[in-house]
């Protein structure tokens, strides 16, 4: 009778935790855009055209191109979902209503701001100024239209969740692209986890009391990575992984500093909930076991894309096909997970081992932070009600 009465009382907690989140603001590169860049290109009609805004993209959940990076859903989707919110809109559609937050992230989008790179000679031509910084701007323009005083927008901010996304991807990429060595790259990781923090710091000043702070991605298992960067030497490759090992000693080295930072965050602003969730792990754990996740392709394959061993080729062009099941691949097109990766992801950042606190486990509705106790059963039902 006592297990009873603890299992129903987690989950009123869980209920009553998921209607206190009343909105999501979203700041971050492609993994979380839902329509920014899409957006930019269509204003700007000397960039390079979006293939995010092309077929296959979108072809499973919403059946026609979003300016989502994937066949489906994102992750921050399923966050969304899992609260009883709707999908965040692209922060520059200005449809008029920011009432349950919106999504900042553009696709692209580094950490570093676009001088560092000038400074670095590093720019390439085309560019966009879409950085963290510029996503924070954004954010306070659009503040006043959703609160006015220290007051309201502590209210509105004790029951938001805001989510600092996956950084330095796209900084590596820059690097990358104007020649830069790994070990120079490298170099940079500290400034690129010192923009974060202090976008973490001005949230917090801003009146954000939930704040997810999301690892970088293992940029050395990205089909991409792999076929541009291809190695004879067998050393180069984690055997356990096949990734190359260079490339993921970065994202390490990334995670590891971003951390500490959260960590030292915790003590110094105690009245904030900080989670810190995983990309690395659970990216990481279905190469090594696909088949124990319900992956049963290749797992560094791709699903739109053809070419070389990766099966790598920009999905979205002329002539470039998805795969029949999306759902049984990791690799949506060559550096976006799929739908089905997604869902996994989101699950464990939810309910399960891949947050630190999991973003279900705080109860939003106080100001303290209990950690409440999840139930084992029914863990992914709610993510799939559209």
């Amino acid at each position: 009778m006592k297990l009873v009465f603890l299992l129903l009382l987690s989950m009123s907690c869980i209920s009553h935790g998921k209607t206190q989140i009343t909105s999501i603001f979203s700041f971050g590169g492609s993994y979380a855009d839902t329509g920014n860049l899409l957006i930019l290109g269509s204003l700007n009609q000397t960039s390079s055209p979006v293939v995010s805004g092309n077929p296959p993209y979108g072809m499973n959940f919403f059946h026609h191109p979003t300016g989502r990076c994937s066949d489906g859903r994102l992750i921050v989707d399923f966050i969304a979902q899992a609260f009883d919110l709707p999908f965040l809109p692209a922060y520059l559609a200005h449809n008029g209503s920011f009432q349950h937050g919106t999504n900042f992230a553009v696709a692209g989008a580094t950490g570093l701001d676009y001088s560092f790179f000038v400074k670095e000679n590093i720019a390439p031509p085309g560019l966009l100024n879409i950085t963290l910084n510029v996503q924070l701007e954004w954010f306070r323009e659009m503040k006043p239209s959703l609160c006015t005083s220290m007051e309201s927008c502590r209210k509105l901010f004790n029951k938001s969740l805001v989510i600092v996304g996956e950084f330095g991807l796209n900084d590596f990429r820059v690097a990358m692209l104007g020649g830069k060595t790994v070990a120079k790259i490298k170099s940079y990781i500290p400034s690129i986890v010192k923009v974060i923090s202090n976008a973490i710091e001005r949230l917090i000043s801003e009146g954000a009391l939930n704040i997810v702070v999301q690892e970088n991605v293992p940029c050395g298992c990205l089909p991409l990575i792999l076929s541009l960067h291809q190695s004879k030497n067998e050393a180069d490759y984690e055997p356990e992984t096949g990734c190359l090992r260079k490339f993921n000693e970065l994202s390490l080295y990334q995670n590891k500093l971003l951390h500490d930072v959260v960590n030292q965050f915790r003590l110094k602003y105690p009245h904030v909930r900080l989670i810190i969730v995983e990309y690395y792990r659970p990216i990481t754990d279905i190469i090594k076991s696909p088949e124990q996740f319900g992956f049963i392709e290749t797992p560094l394959r791709v699903c739109c894309g053809g070419g070389d061993q990766n099966n790598y080729k920009r999905c979205g062009d002329p002539g470039v096909s998805p795969c029949q099941n999306s759902s049984a691949y990791l690799n949506w097109d060559g550096v976006h997970i799929t739908e089905a990766a997604a869902r996994f992801i989101a699950q464990g950042w939810l309910r399960g081992s891949y947050a630190d606190p999991p973003i279900l486990a705080s109860d939003y509705s106080r100001e303290e932070d209990p950690v409440l106790v999840l139930p084992t059963t029914g863990s992914g039902q709610d993510l799939d009600d559209a």
